[in-house]
């Protein structure tokens, strides 16, 4: 399965029921009075095309450790670890209950993202609990009837982008890191391919352009397997004429776009110019990790001049991924090549990393408070949750009343701040903001 979701909630709120509904059989019992279910069901859920292992377990329950309830309670905690989603049920038509309350502050301590969902919304019973579900906390609730099978629609919208990240997590287990080694013509790449390697897989000189095509090659590291992409080497495009070579460059850029990480390789000797960093600008805006690979530095005179140099330029026209790592090397003579590789799998991790949604608001309610949002129009604009909704990169959606009026700056103040907060140095980070609809749009 791609990704797993635990459903957990207070007694008899319908979580078997909405088992039953996306496992598409009756495999747990259902009944009117609560605490029918006691250990943990998984099965096979799924909503259309979207496919998952679900988990049924018992009711939330106070309980001492040793009694039953309180190892009911036991298995849904494990549950709930185990799961890339946890989706809260509450009982739309009871309304929001201090118990809810309770396990909703919970699930907020947990590292894993909660998602509230208002079951028993079919018709106008359940609206006055949807609307207060938003007390909760965990943002945007969504409205569903288990039994009626009403409003998968929108559990589909919120669960599909869980399956996008753990299908690259399934990738991880059967396919090698994807590295792509990019830059311009003669800067070392297929140099610093065969150096890794050990062997002279590729062709290299002193000629500028030897590389034409996207050469993969797959290589093992440390027991990690990687496949190499060594590609052609990428001029400004007002210097590109030829067929062949316009030909050579978009598969370069292909290549990008199909790497998990990139290493940028640059002349040192040159310094780090301006098709340094549009290739780098294009790997951020591509959403892919990037290492910079400082090559030929046994030629630099002064090499602390020039790495601060090279600092200096990144940090003032590379912004969006602050602290980029640079490795400097020669590969022609192996001095400094041991430290790249280490340095691209700790990247890749930073590019894959989690943060938990309990973590993750507690940061956001302490950002916000040292430097509160600007007034719009006189209105106070107000952040009130977040959540990581996808990693590669890492993505964060964040809640407001008026999300289409947060200033591009102080948008980058919540970037740098989550990439100082949880050590995302060197990745791109987006985020993302949201609306829910308002609930009394529409009525008297």
């Amino acid at each position: 399965m791609a990704f797993t979701v635990a459903i957990v909630g207070r007694p008899n709120v319908g979580k078997s029921t909405l088992f039953n509904r996306l496992a598409g059989r009756r495999s747990a019992l259902v009944a009117d009075q609560p605490g029918v279910t006691r250990d943990r069901r998984e099965g096979e859920g799924a909503i259309g095309p979207l496919r998952f292992t679900v988990i049924d377990t018992a009711g939330l329950a106070e309980a001492p450790p040793a009694s039953l309830a309180g190892r009911m309670q036991a298995q849904t905690e494990r549950a709930v670890a185990e799961a890339d989603v946890t989706l809260l049920v509450i009982d739309a038509r009871a309304g929001v209950t201090p118990d809810d309350h309770h396990f909703a502050r919970a699930l907020r301590r947990s590292d894993r993202p909660v998602m509230v969902i208002a079951n028993k919304c079919e018709g106008w019973a359940g609206d006055a609990g949807l609307y207060a579900a938003y007390e909760l906390g965990l943002g945007e609730p969504v409205a569903i009837s288990a039994e009626h099978g009403e409003g998968l629609g929108a559990l589909y919208d919120a669960l599909a982008p869980f399956a996008d990240d753990a299908g690259d997590a399934a990738d991880d287990a059967s396919r090698p890191l994807r590295l792509a080694i990019v830059g311009r013509p003669n800067a070392g790449k297929s140099t610093l391919v065969n150096r890794l390697l050990g062997a002279e897989r590729t062709i290299t000189g002193p000629e500028p352009g030897i590389t034409r095509d996207s050469i993969d090659i797959d290589w093992t590291f440390r027991g990690q397997p990687v496949r190499l992409v060594d590609t052609a080497g990428l001029r400004r495009r007002a210097r590109v004429g030829a067929k062949l070579e316009r030909l050579s460059a978009d598969d370069s850029l292909s290549a990008i776009r199909r790497s998990e990480v990139t290493l940028l390789i640059l002349d040192a000797a040159l310094g780090l110019d301006k098709q340094d960093l549009t290739i780098a600008r294009y790997v951020i805006d591509e959403g892919r990790a990037l290492v910079i690979a400082a090559n030929k530095w046994d030629l630099v005179e002064d090499v602390r001049a020039a790495r601060a140099e090279i600092d200096a330029r990144l940090a003032e026209a590379l912004a969006q991924a602050r602290g980029v790592t640079v490795v400097p090397l020669s590969a022609r003579s192996g001095r400094g090549v041991e430290r790249l590789m280490p340095a691209v799998l700790r990247t890749y991790e930073r590019w894959n990393a989690r943060v938990g949604t309990g973590p993750l608001n507690r940061w956001l309610e302490a950002a916000v408070a040292a430097h509160p949002p600007p007034l719009v129009k006189g209105r106070r604009l107000k952040l009130r949750y977040a959540t990581q909704i996808k990693a590669r990169p890492p993505t964060f959606a964040f809640w407001a009343n008026l999300p289409r009026d947060l200033p591009e700056g102080y948008r980058r103040y919540l970037v740098n701040g989550l990439r100082e907060s949880f050590g995302l140095d060197g990745v791109p980070i987006r985020v993302l903001l949201r609306k829910g609809d308002n609930p009394y749009a529409g009525r008297r």
